[in-house]
């Protein structure tokens, strides 16, 4: 099985940060993500996606993003139910980031840069393609079924 989510968009709103019952950080934003087409009204539609970030990334994200800005966020889609004080049950869809990739500069959101946690995350983005040759230019043919790995 496979759950593996990539979206680049931006903040709609400052994230929020909270703390679980054992003091984990936990940060929450939402992520304006285009679709690729335009409408027939000829606007171009937005989904608006909620993003949880746990720990070490909460603490990063909490503290280094603003509305506007704009990011690269990979992670696994998770599906939750929780039930209200009246007992209406609700369900919620999120993703779960393991990575956020700052992709523009920090100057233009009015606070001060930390270029060692940016470094940091943008290694940790990095090593999702550490496998990939640099000289890699696509797909090798396979000459007969008999090279096949399978």
């Amino acid at each position: 099985m496979l759950n593996k989510v990539i979206l680049i968009g931006r903040l709609t709103k400052d994230p929020v940060m909270r703390y679980t019952s054992d003091m984990v950080p936990v940060t929450t934003f939402t992520l304006a993500v285009n679709r690729n087409y335009v409408s027939q009204s000829g606007e171009r539609p937005t989904d608006f996606i909620p993003i949880v970030t746990w720990r070490k990334l909460a603490e990063i994200c909490a503290n280094n993003l603003k509305k506007g800005r704009l990011v690269a966020v990979t992670g696994s889609i998770q599906t939750r139910t929780w039930d209200d004080s009246s007992g209406n049950r609700h369900w919620v869809t999120e993703v779960v980031a393991d990575d956020v990739r700052f992709l523009e500069p920090k100057s233009g959101f009015g606070s001060s840069s930390a270029p060692e946690e940016e470094k940091e995350l943008d290694e940790d983005f990095d090593k999702l393609f550490e496998d990939i040759p640099d000289d890699f230019d696509g797909f090798t043919p396979i000459e007969s079924e008999d090279d096949l790995p399978f």
